[in-house]
């Protein structure tokens, strides 16, 4: 019976929220309308091609991110590579894998997805073992991790699962909060709510990491056995 009331409570919050949303976008959009109605002949023209030139420059942005490899998520074959694809890149993923990790195989579904959709971050996989130099320069011991590259220089490490949810299940969407977290690509979710799917269930507390104890955090609860 408890369980039945605080289900209907939550249902309740739920609706009110989104009841409110709705009065708060009714309310943009009839200020937007306004705003357009008030606007004679010459300035509705030059709005026009301030959105038309935005248009232009994204889709300029957009064909120049993919001829430099973006939009898809690749495997490069050497160290030699990952120098030269990372000076290309503002934003790069590289996922330092070994083909007898089961882990490595769970990052790819994932990268994969988010290669496509964030096409701002380049995507790339690095066998580990095809790159001993390149490991130890950057302190990398377990795999599978992730090395997060912004301007040429790694800022950041997801290592193993441990900011995802410590579990082999995690969705797309934990990986892509935690990439935003680093701001490697343009997260447009509640960096302080990850989407954990424990926390989808009802009932379940997960705490909340700040953004600020994630980076430069030390790992070391996975290990290649994983």
């Amino acid at each position: 019976m408890a369980a039945d009331t605080s289900v209907e409570m939550f249902s309740k919050v739920l609706e009110n929220q989104m009841l409110q949303t709705t009065k708060v976008v009714e309310e943009q959009l009839d200020a937007e309308i306004q705003k357009l109605d008030q606007m004679d002949e010459d300035e509705l023209e030059r709005l026009k091609e301030r959105r038309l030139e935005a248009l232009k420059k994204s889709q300029q942005q957009k064909q120049e991110w993919l001829s430099k490899g973006h939009g898809e998520y690749r495997e490069i074959p050497s160290e030699r590579d990952f120098f030269q694809e990372v000076k290309g890149s503002k934003n790069v993923v590289c996922h330092f894998y070994k083909d007898t990790t089961f882990r490595c195989l769970i990052l790819d579904k994932h990268l994969a997805a988010l290669s496509k959709k964030h096409i701002e971050t380049k995507f790339l996989k690095l066998n580990a073992e095809k790159s001993p130099f390149l490991c130890e320069r950057l302190g990398i011991k377990v795999i599978p991790t992730l090395a997060l590259v912004k301007d040429g220089k790694t800022q950041d490490f997801i290592v193993g699962f441990t900011d995802l949810g410590n579990t082999d299940d995690f969705t797309t969407e934990t990986l892509e909060w935690r990439l935003g977290c680093s701001d490697i690509i343009n997260y447009s979710g509640n960096l302080m709510d990850p989407p954990f799917q424990s926390q989808r269930k009802f009932g379940t507390i997960v705490t909340k990491l700040d953004k600020k104890t994630i980076r430069g955090k030390k790992y070391d609860s996975d290990s290649d056995d994983n």
